[in-house]
């Protein structure tokens, strides 16, 4: 089976809404961005702002025509935007899509706006895309990020060594975590129990 194409989509949730990234969300991420806890293990997004718009660029650009999807994560309630993720290394063929890029200010840390994130992109990729394997990398030393992934509860499929450079962190080995379609009602209940939802 092949895919279909990642089509622009708003993603809601009663706590976070995404929503497929435009030029016009550039101030708000600038803002939601600026705290240096966020990057300790990322890209370093925020070291320039001639950077951080190449990033949002790139974002909006690869709606169109590149591999990397990029929502911005904005509060339910409020409005105010809390950070970004993307659906990213689409494979249709393989029916196999990774989700990363994925970062929040540190005041939406805690708050369920990575539970729900993670929970309305998963939904959207097995029952709408109907993916077989969602995919996680993240730094294997950022042991915050690897707690989150295993609450989910995506499996943990070991460390690639030596795997990639990250600008502003260096080379790192990379921590992969995954979910398939099999496992997917078990750990949508579980993301469900989370959120209060039945």
């Amino acid at each position: 089976m092949s895919l279909p194409v990642i089509e622009p989509v708003r993603l809601e949730g009663s706590v976070v809404t995404l929503e497929p990234i435009e030029r016009g969300h550039l101030e708000d991420l600038w803002i939601a961005a600026q705290d240096p806890r966020i990057w300790q293990w990322l890209v370093h997004l925020n070291d320039s702002r001639e950077f951080f718009e190449e990033w949002v660029g790139e974002g909006v650009v690869s709606w169109s025509s590149g591999d990397r999807k990029t929502f911005v994560t904005r509060s339910s309630e409020t409005g105010q935007v809390l950070g970004s993720s993307s659906y990213l290394n689409y494979r249709p063929a393989d029916d196999v899509v990774e989700i990363g890029y994925t970062w929040l200010n540190p005041m939406a840390w805690g708050t369920g706006a990575n539970v729900e994130a993670k929970q309305l992109m998963l939904t959207h990729a097995f029952e709408i895309l109907g993916c077989a394997r969602v995919e996680f990398k993240t730094d294997a030393r950022n042991e915050r990020s690897r707690a989150a992934l295993a609450a989910i509860p995506a499996q943990f499929e070991g460390i690639l060594r030596n795997h990639m450079m990250v600008f502003g962190v260096g080379r790192r080995d990379s921590a992969y975590f995954s979910v398939i379609d099999s496992e997917w009602p078990e750990v949508r209940a579980s993301l469900n129990a989370r959120l209060n939802r039945d």
